[in-house]
């Protein structure tokens, strides 16, 4: 995910990172501890949003975590789901996948329709 994200902000798309998470359920980390961890994986967002409340991810219908999100400039959300193909965490399958993310952002820059414009996301379940 961080190559993408890399490659997608040096092409200027705003990356939003949004954690979810509430005090005392898994997956919090206050500001510190997110940060730390942001410099541990080489994290390129353009930005991470502390939604304790899950106001902003319930909005979305955020599930999982990840649960992936491409929003046009107009506003709209023309992509939602998984990041890729194979649900898995294992760095050897990225080469195998098809990325989502990847092809939704190809097809909308070139003006054309997004093959799978929904898929289902895979992760953790978000705690909110």
């Amino acid at each position: 995910m961080q190559a993408l994200q890399k490659e997608l902000t040096d092409a200027d798309v705003i990356w939003l990172q949004v954690a979810s998470s509430a005090e005392g359920q898994a997956g919090y980390l206050t500001a510190v501890q997110a940060e730390a961890v942001r410099e541990a994986t080489k994290t390129h967002s353009t930005a991470l949003l502390f939604d304790r409340d899950g106001k902003v991810g319930r909005a979305y219908g955020a599930r999982t975590t990840p649960h992936m999100f491409l929003i046009n400039p107009e506003g709209l959300v023309i992509y939602q789901g998984a990041i890729d193909s194979i649900k898995s965490a294992k760095s050897e399958d990225i080469a195998k996948a098809t990325n989502y993310v990847q092809a939704a952002y190809a097809s909308a820059s070139a003006g054309e329709p997004i093959e799978k414009s929904t898929t289902t996301p895979y992760g953790c379940g978000v705690k909110y």
